[in-house]
């Protein structure tokens, strides 16, 4: 068993993340479950995962050497090439990745290499790297990476701050109420099993806005640029579930499917478009955009040559 004193450079991480550094190459799964059962401390007091840890905290940690331990699989100098290629912008402090659909930004559940460990084998300026952010592994586009620990906690401060401004690509069934320009709708994490969780609207849940705007009508599909003022688990998905106009290939949320006429939907229809953020502490400005994953651009351009026959 040891005790943790919180740094600065800790300050304002969640304990769940700060735990998977910690005990490295534990599951996420497990992580979860020695903080729901009391194992996990901080000063002496049970907590959840999402509690943000305060400087000179102290953190239980307990002790774990479990046959699960999963160390991250190695770097194939393909997917470092893959890596490099897909980076959007870079400086001392962060770089921006435009992270393809289905590769999920953590390892853990059969997963020898999230995204994240393999941007730390890529090079030692990398090695240091912490996701200031998450998108869902089906999620494709502008993921923020912070490459020392005093960006991540400016950057975690923008995220909180609403200082971050992002917008979504999202295809969803059907055709959208041109009136519907906003959707407000707190949203509760419901447990499904272990380490799985499904977002349900609920007036006991967290305060989640999200704005939209149609960007192409289809037949059978609209095209929405989404713009979310809080990031919680899964809010775009559900807030648009929620409109009876589900995100297309969106398993976990069930849309409804397009007629054999139009092409296949292979994957999550939602793309992180554009993200923008201050650089540094004297207020200068990114603005960062990725393009579309080629699955869903292929789709784009099916629909498209459908509505022009």
């Amino acid at each position: 068993m040891q005790w943790v004193t919180v740094s600065e450079s800790h300050a304002g991480q969640r304990i769940d993340n700060f735990l998977m550094r910690e005990l490295k190459g534990v599951p996420r799964a497990h992580v979860y479950r020695i903080i729901r059962r009391g194992d996990v401390r901080i000063d002496k007091k049970r907590c959840k995962p999402e509690r943000k840890l305060r400087l000179g905290e102290q953190v239980r940690v307990p002790p774990y050497s479990g046959a699960d331990v999963q160390q991250p699989g190695p770097l194939s100098p393909a997917l470092k090439q893959r890596l490099l290629d897909l980076v959007l912008t870079e400086n001392d402090d962060y770089l921006v990745i435009n992270k393809p659909s289905g590769m999920a930004v953590h390892g853990g559940s059969g997963i020898r290499l999230g995204l994240i460990e393999a941007v730390r084998q890529v090079s030692a300026a990398w090695q240091h790297a912490e996701l200031a952010h998450r998108l869902d592994r089906e999620t494709s586009g502008c993921l923020l990476i912070a490459k020392n620990a005093r960006f991540l906690k400016f950057a975690q401060d923008q995220f909180r701050g609403k200082g971050v401004r992002k917008e979504y690509l999202a295809l969803v069934a059907g055709t959208w109420p041109s009136g519907v320009k906003s959707v407000d709708a707190s949203l509760k994490k419901d447990a499904l099993g272990e380490g799985e969780r499904i977002v349900r609207v609920s007036p006991e849940g967290k305060a989640a806005l999200t704005r939209f705007e149609i960007e192409r009508s289809y037949a059978e599909a609209t095209l929405l640029r989404a713009m979310p003022e809080t990031g919680r688990t899964h809010q775009i998905r559900v807030h648009c579930q929620t409109t009876g106009h589900a995100i297309l290939g969106d398993a976990k949320y069930t849309p409804k499917p397009l007629s054999s006429r139009c092409p296949r939907v292979a994957s999550l229809c939602l793309h992180a478009a554009r993200l923008s953020f201050e650089a540094n502490e004297a207020g200068d400005r990114v603005d960062v955009e990725a393009d579309l994953d080629p699955q869903f651009a292929a789709l784009l351009t099916s629909l498209d040559s459908l509505e022009n026959r």
